[in-house]
C-alpha cells in the first residue's frame, strides 16, 4: 500500500493542478474570450476525438497492463509489438470512418453544421491520443505513474489555455485555433517519450519472436473484448456532449460542457488512485491473491468517497458562487443543475470503488462488454427520451442513471462471481458525514451578499461538520493513520 499511497498521492497533486488550470480554462479564459457557439464547438471536437480513441486503440491499454507481468524478459518487444497493434487498430477505423461519413455528418448538419468543417482536426487528435494512451499505459506497468499524470492533466490543459490565449491576442484565426489542438496534443505525445526515453523504458524492438504465439493470441483477443468495454464506457461518458449539439446547438453544448467539466473535477482522485491500482490488481490476479484484492477493494472504497464527497460538498455548496466568476453567467449558469446530476452520477462511480477494473483483470472481463454494451445502448436511448423533455437537463439525467446501473450491474457480478464487496461499515459512516455537513450549510448559513465571505464561510463550514465527524465516527482510519505519521515525521525532520 506504500507505493500505492505514494503514487496516488502524486497524481492526485496532479490532477488538481490540472483542475485548477482547467477551471481557469473552461470557466473563465473560454467564456471571456469565446462565443457559447465556438465553446461547444471547440468541446465537441474534442469530445468526437476522445470518443474514438478507444476503438482505434483496441483496448491495447489494458491488454498491456494485464501482460506485462508475463512479458518482463520481452518488455521492448511487446511494448513496439502494442504500438503495431495500435497503428493497425487506428487504420481500421479511418476506414469505417470513411465509409459511415455521411450519416455522421448528416447528425450535425442542421443543429451544428460547424461540427463537419473540422472532422479532420478531430481524427488527428484521435491518432495522437491512441499513442499517448499506449505510452502512457506501458509506463503505468512499471508504476511509473506521476509524471504521465502531470503530462496528461496539467501540461495538456496549459498548452489549451496558451492556444486560446493566442487566439485573444489576435496572433491567428478562430479556425487555426481548432486545428491548433493538433499541435497540443503531438507536443503532450513528445513530452511523453521523451520522458520514458529519459527513464530507460521506451526502447523499440522489431524482434518479436521471443513473444510466444499463445500468448500473442491471448493478448490480442483480450484487447478486442476489452475495447468493446472501454468504448462503451466512454460512450456513456461522451455521447451526451455530441447528442446535445446535434439535438440542440453548439451554443447549449457550451452551456452543458461547462456544467459538466465543474461536476467532472470531484472524480479526480479516483481516476488517481485507479491508475495506481490497475497493476497491483492484474499483479495478484496473476498470483491468485483474491482476498488482498477483496481488501483492496474495500480500502479504495472508503478513501476514494472521503475525498470524492468532500469535493462534491464543496462544489454544491458553493455552486452559486462558481457561477459567479464565470464571464457572461447568465448564459452559462443554465447548466447549474447539470453540476449536480453528473456530480451525483460521478459520487455513483466512486462509491462502486475499482468495479471495472477488477472485472478487466479477473478471468471473467468478457462481462464488462455485455454491461458496458448494454448500458452504453441505455444512455443513448435515455438520451434521445430525455433531451426532448428536459434540454440539457434531461442529458445529465440519461448520464446520471446509465453511470448508476452500469455501476450497480457490475457491483452485483461481482459479488456473485468473487465474493467481493466494497461496501463497509466506514462508507456509511463517510456518507453520513456529507449528509450532515449540507445539511449544515444549507440550513445555518444564510446566503451573503459578498460572494468571497460566503465562498470561505461555507466552505470552512462543510470541513467543521465533515472532518471531525470522520475522525469521530472512525470512518476512515487507516487514513488518520497515515497522516499522523506523516504529520510525526515533518515535525521531528529539523531534530534530525
Amino acid at each position: 500500500m506504500s507505493k500505492l499511497a505514494k503514487q496516488s498521492i502524486l497524481t492526485t497533486l496532479s490532477a488538481y493542478m490540472g483542475v485548477v488550470i482547467g477551471y481557469f480554462n473552461l470557466l473563465w479564459l473560454l467564456p471571456y474570450v469565446l462565443e457559447p457557439e465556438q465553446i461547444g464547438l471547440f468541446k465537441t471536437i474534442q469530445d468526437m476525438a476522445l470518443l474514438m480513441t478507444p476503438f482505434a486503440q483496441m483496448g491495447i491499454g489494458n491488454g498491456i497492463t494485464r501482460f506485462f507481468p508475463q512479458v518482463k524478459a520481452e518488455k521492448f518487444s511487446f511494448f513496439t509489438f502494442s504500438l503495431f497493434l495500435g497503428f493497425i487498430g487506428y487504420t481500421g477505423l479511418l476506414l469505417i470512418f470513411l465509409l459511415f461519413q455521411a450519416p455522421i455528418s448528416a447528425a450535425f448538419v442542421e443543429k451544428s453544421p460547424e461540427v463537419n468543417e473540422y472532422i479532420q482536426v478531430a481524427l488527428l487528435i484521435t491518432f495522437l491520443s491512441v499513442l499517448n494512451t499506449l505510452l502512457e499505459a506501458f509506463s503505468r506497468s512499471f508504476l511509473k505513474i506521476a509524471i504521465p499524470s502531470l503530462i496528461r492533466d496539467v501540461l495538456l490543459r496549459l498548452l489549451m489555455g496558451l492556444l486560446v490565449i493566442g487566439y485573444f491576442l489576435d496572433g491567428y484565426s478562430f479556425s487555426l485555433m481548432i486545428w491548433g489542438m493538433v499541435l497540443v496534443y503531438l507536443l503532450t505525445l513528445m513530452s511523453m517519450a521523451f520522458y520514458m526515453r529519459k527513464i530507460g523504458i521506451f526502447q523499440l524492438r522489431f524482434n518479436w519472436s521471443g513473444i510466444p504465439g499463445t500468448l500473442k493470441k491471448a493478448f490480442f483477443q483480450y484487447n478486442i473484448i476489452t475495447m468493446l468495454g472501454t468504448a462503451g464506457a466512454l460512450l456513456i461518458m461522451k455521447i451526451d456532449s455530441l447528442m446535445v449539439s446535434s439535438m440542440i446547438g453548439l451554443d447549449a453544448n457550451a452551456v452543458y460542457t461547462i456544467g459538466f467539466s465543474i461536476a467532472v473535477v470531484i472524480e479526480m482522485p479516483r481516476r488517481a488512485i485507479s491508475q495506481v491500482a490497475m497493476p497491483i490488481i492484474s499483479e495478484k490476479f496473476a498470483a491468485n491473491q483474491l482476498p488482498e484484492i477483496d481488501t483492496l477493494y474495500k480500502k479504495i472504497a472508503i478513501h476514494q468517497l472521503l475525498v470524492c464527497g468532500l469535493v462534491f460538498l464543496l462544489i454544491w455548496v458553493n455552486i452559486d458562487t462558481l457561477y459567479h466568476f464565470v464571464p457572461n453567467r447568465d448564459v452559462y449558469e443554465a447548466g447549474k443543475w447539470v453540476v449536480l446530476l453528473i456530480g451525483l452520477g460521478k459520487l455513483s462511480d466512486v462509491l462502486f470503488s475499482v468495479n471495472g477494473e477488477i472485472i478487466v483483470f479477473s478471468r471473467f472481463y468478457v462481462f464488462n462488454i455485455t454491461a458496458t454494451l448494454l448500458m452504453a445502448f441505455a444512455v443513448i436511448l435515455l438520451n434521445l427520451l430525455f433531451i426532448p423533455l428536459y434540454g440539457i437537463e434531461g442529458a445529465a439525467l440519461a448520464s446520471l442513471l446509465a453511470m448508476f446501473f452500469y455501476n450497480f450491474i457490475k457491483f452485483v457480478y461481482i459479488k456473485v462471481k468473487l465474493g467481493f464487496n466494497p461496501f463497509t461499515l466506514g462508507v456509511f459512516k463517510i456518507a453520513f458525514a456529507g449528509g450532515a455537513s449540507w445539511a449544515a450549510s444549507y440550513f445555518l448559513l444564510p446566503s451573503l451578499d459578498s460572494v468571497l465571505v460566503d465562498l470561505v464561510l461555507r466552505s470552512g463550514l462543510v470541513l467543521l461538520v465533515y472532518l471531525p465527524l470522520v475522525y469521530y465516527l472512525k470512518a476512515a482510519p487507516e487514513a488518520e493513520d497515515w497522516l499522523r505519521l506523516t504529520i510525526k515525521k515533518w515535525v521531528d525532520r529539523p531534530a534530525q
